[in-house]
Order: C-alpha cells, then structure tokens, then sequence
C-alpha cells in the first residue's frame, strides 16, 4: 500500500522536530502575512463607498494605511521564510549526520549494492536539493494555505450564500492535486535513479581516463553518457508535462466557479441594493483567491520531487542493516587464525569463490596464498576483518569465532597494506595515525621503519604537510611506504599483504621491501602475491584453485611435488 503525504512527512519527522521553536515563529509569521491578504480586500469597500464622499475619508489614512499593510507583510514574510529555512537546514544537518553515521557501520554489502557516486549524491547532493525544494514547496503550501482561510472567512462574513458556489471549486483541485501527486513522485524516483547511473559513468571515466584515452573508448564511453542523458532528459521531461498540466486545470475550473459567482453577485447586488463598494470587496478578494489557488497546484511537483529525495537518504538509513557483531573483545590477541569447512558464494549463478577451505595459521606464522587469479585468495584474507561473511563453515581468532568479537575490536587486530593504497587529503600525521590520537613520536618512528622520514622532513611543512586527494602529491614507492607506516603504527598483530610491492621499479621494491621485513617481525603475515620470487622465504605456502586449496608446504616442498606451484613457479621463471 502506497503511504499517503502525511504518512511520508512523519518519517521525517525526527530529524526535524530539532527546529520546533522556528517552526512555531514561521507559522505565527506566516498567519499574519495571510491575514494581510482579506485585509487588503476590505480596503476596497470604504475606498469606494466613502472615498469619492467629500470629507468621508481622511486622504492622509490611505497611504498610512496601504503602507503599513504591505509594510507588515513584508517584514512577516521576511521572518516566515528564514525561519522555515532556519528549521529545515538544521534538520538537513541531522539527516545527513545520521546518514554519514550509518554509512560509517553499514554492512559491507552496502559498498558492493551501491555505486560511491550513488552514496555521494544521495548523501551530499540530493539532501540538500530535497531540503531546498522541500522548503520553498512547504513556504507556499502553508503560506498560501492559511491566505485561502482568510480570504474565505472574510468572503463568508460578507456573504456565505455566494461563498458556498465558490466552496465546490475544492473538491476538483484536490483530485488534481492528488492524481498528479502520486505520477510526479513516481517520475521523481525514476529520475533519482537515472541520475545515480548517469553520475557512475561520469565516475568511472574520471578515474578510468588514462585506459579509456590508451584503448581509444571515448567515443563508446559518449554513447554509454548520452544515453544515460536521454533517459534522463525524457523523465525530466515526463515530470515537467505532469507539473505543468496541474496549472491550467486548475486555473479552468477556478474560471468555471468564479465567473457563475461574478454573474450570481451582480444579481444579488442589483436585487438587495448592496453598495458597490461591497460588491467590489466581494469581487476583489474571491479574485484574490486565484494567485493561492494557482501557487497550491504548482507547490506538489517541488514537494513529491524533495521527499522523494530526502526519502532515498531515510531509505539508505532504514534500508541497509548496520553491522552486528558479538561482545568479546581483548586489547591484542595472539594472531592464532583457524577456518573450518569454509563456504562462500558471491551470487547463486557464480562458482564457489571458498570451497570447503580449511586452515590453521599459527601466531605469528608468515603463510603466503597464491594461485591462479580468481582462485580466491582476496575472498579468504577478507574473511578474516568480516568484509564478507562465509555461507557455512566457522572463522577463528584465538579460538572465538569471529562472530562473537566485537566488530570494532576485531579488526584492531588487523594492519591492511595493499597495493590499492588508499590515502586521504590531509597531512603526513594524520594519514601515518589515521583512526587513533596523533602522537609525534610515533609518527617518525613509523616514518622512519618505512624508509620515509626523510623524504618527509624535507617537505615544507614537514608532518604536517598536505599530500593532496589519495597523495597524488607523492610517487608510487612513497605512497606504498605511507601505507607501511600506518600499518607499523597501528601495531596489529595480524598483517593482511595484499601484492604490496608488485607495480613498483626495482628501487622504490627494494626499500619497500625492506619496511616490510621490519614490519613483519612478531606478527601473523598474510602475504597475496603473484610474483612468487616475493614469497619463497615464507614459513608456509598455500596455493589455491577454483576456491580450493590444492596444495600447501614450503617453497622446497612445494617444487618437489611438482603441482600447480611448481608448473606456476616454471611460468615466471622462463618468463
């Protein structure tokens, strides 16, 4: 069952409550702008009735009184719309704190389901729109709602009779309120998810620029982006039709209601000899109905449009469970690691990436994984911090399955250093400490264990200089030695490395490697790699296959059984 508006807006509800005092000031504003609008209509009857009188009204009282009308009005109006903007921005900044909150404890499948440039928009873009449209649309809606109470109590004081034609208008704007409501939100989510798709190819082609130049893709990458563009252009303009529609159907029935109402006043005027100054008052504040008529049947298609975009951030928070995990946690294990019988499949349609996977890798224990690619080497070390969940089978740490640890405790029993470095625009420290209390010494201890200090101290700022977005400010070599001394100063006594040297030259290889020796000792190491000449000094290979593992032993061992390792190991070395 589709929820109704008010249904909707309740949803809301807690992140705005915040602003109930701005609320309050921008209705009692808004009540007095409205009351301005019958006012003006009453002025009508005395200007006619007693203005062309000599000596029935003062001349000095009109510009004193028009001007302090619309003096009021604009100083109320001020205060209605600061206030509602005062409100709604806070409640923006509640939401969307709530929404980078959740994101930081979502479940991992979140980042697998959703595209990063879909959680950006949602998150920074289509909030703020939302809250924006949302406001102005709300601002009309109860601005003008309470003018067209006004305007009708003053047309009932001067005569129900006649009001009461006027009355039937309502039904009919309703019904085309509603009719058209419930297509423009329909549209509005159909164009929000046009927009998340549009905005990934814009992604993708960003940071993929350098392969789609080499493999000259461009002109398939434009088609790819036009036609995203004119799916989205079609349902703008789908929206834009459904919008624009309500307009003159209401404006048609308003000219049906009012113009029976003109001819049925000026008959009742002649046969009751009312004053035409009434009459005029009369005419004048019914035709004032029109512009908040007009405005009311224009405000659903701002509104349908920002809850449908506020509700796409309440969905991600109510949506995507949070992650669960146990209560056990200690302040550093030993680094013992077991899997029992593991299982995991990716999707019902694809192979198993873990198949029956059993292991125990001892504390302190350097067990390198390699094999083919796909064989399921990321999928298993992955396991390891709960990124992803196995179907069956148990995963330990220190004998407590993974599951009972504290999530947060886990995996400060883990240091990720991989080839995919990734590094924030911020300083040196800040990135060397990242997640815990900067501490100087600290710093340049692990700068220096990862042969970086120096390069560091000769930079302007030292520590605290900038290295730019991912530190696209240092080379390759010196952004996989920053990722080591993060690694060295969290001090975990688990080691997950994920080809940590393989796209570098044989200079910036040899010092990285070096850190990694320093970084290794006394610790549980899984090391990823597909040059195995990195690996021979393991203390256990474990070759793996189809999500299998096939084979596992020393470098020595491993070449005299002659399987998939040795045939692995012949490939490189003629190569």
């Amino acid at each position: 069952m589709t929820p109704s508006f008010f249904q909707r807006l309740r949803r809301l509800a807690p992140h705005f409550k915040g602003g109930r005092g701005a609320w309050a000031i921008s209705i009692v504003a808004s009540v007095v702008v409205a009351a301005t609008e019958p006012a003006t209509a009453a002025l009508m009857k005395p200007l006619i009735d007693r203005g062309f009188k000599e000596g029935a009204l003062p001349l000095w009282q009109v510009p004193v009184v028009v001007i302090g009308l619309f003096l009021l009005r604009g100083v109320f109006g001020f205060i209605s719309q600061y206030s509602l903007a005062w409100a709604a921005n806070r409640g923006v900044l509640s939401l969307r704190t709530a929404m980078f909150d959740h994101l930081m404890k979502a479940a991992p499948a979140l980042f697998g389901s959703r595209s990063a440039s879909s959680l950006t928009n949602t998150l920074v873009h289509e909030v703020q729109a939302g809250a924006q449209q949302m406001m102005n649309g709300m601002n009309t809606m109860v601005k003008d709602s309470l003018t067209l109470i006004g305007l009708f109590g003053y047309l009932m004081y001067l005569n129900w009779q006649l009001t009461l034609l006027v009355s039937v208008l309502l039904p009919a704007v309703a019904w085309v309120m509603r009719t058209m409501g419930g297509r423009l939100r329909k549209l509005s989510k159909a164009s929000a998810t046009a927009t998340d798709e549009l905005a990934y190819v814009v992604e993708e082609n960003v940071l993929a620029w350098r392969i789609v130049r080499m493999h000259g893709a461009a002109n398939i990458e434009a088609a790819r982006f036009e036609k995203g563009s004119e799916r989205l252009r079609s349902l703008l303009l789908k929206s834009v039709a459904s919008s624009a529609s309500i307009t003159p159907l209401t404006q048609v029935l308003a000219s049906v209601a009012m113009s029976g109402v003109i001819v049925v006043a000026l008959w009742h005027a002649r046969s009751s000899g009312a004053s035409v100054g009434s009459f005029v008052s009369f005419v004048t504040a019914m035709l004032m109905l029109i512009t908040p008529i007009k405005h009311l049947s224009d405000v659903m298609a701002p509104i349908t449009r920002g809850l449908t975009a506020l509700e796409r951030g309440l969905d991600m928070i109510e949506h995507s469970p949070a992650e669960t995990g146990g209560s056990y946690q200690v302040e550093r294990s030993s680094g013992h690691l077991q899997l029992e019988d593991v299982n995991l499949r990716y999707r019902p349609d694809q192979p198993q990436a873990l198949d029956a996977v059993t292991l125990d890798i001892r504390a302190g224990e350097t067990l390198a994984l390699v094999g083919p690619s796909g064989a399921g080497k990321s999928t298993l070390v992955h396991l390891m911090p709960r990124f992803v969940e196995p179907d069956s089978g148990r995963v330990m740490l220190d004998g407590v399955p993974l599951v009972d640890w504290d999530v947060g405790a886990l995996r400060r029993q883990f240091a990720l250093v991989s080839q995919d470095v990734v590094l924030f625009n911020d300083t040196v420290a800040n990135n060397v400490a990242l997640g815990e209390e900067t501490n100087v010494e600290r710093v340049r201890e692990a700068l220096r264990s990862a042969n970086l200090l120096d390069f560091v101290m000769s930079l302007p700022q030292g520590l605290d200089s900038p290295i730019g977005h991912n530190g696209s400010q240092l080379s390759g070599g010196q952004r996989q030695r920053m990722a080591i001394a993060r690694a060295i100063y969290k001090d975990a006594p688990i080691l997950i490395l994920d080809e940590a040297t393989s796209a570098l030259d044989a200079e910036s290889e040899h010092l990285v490697q070096q850190a990694l020796d320093r970084l290794m000792q006394g610790r549980t190491t899984l090391v990823i790699a597909h040059r195995l000449a990195t690996i021979e000094r393991a203390d256990r290979i474990v070759v793996m296959d189809g999500g299998r593992v096939v084979e596992q032993g020393s470098h020595q061992q491993l070449l005299a059984q002659g399987g998939l390792y040795a045939r692995l190991h012949g490939m490189q070395f003629r190569s």
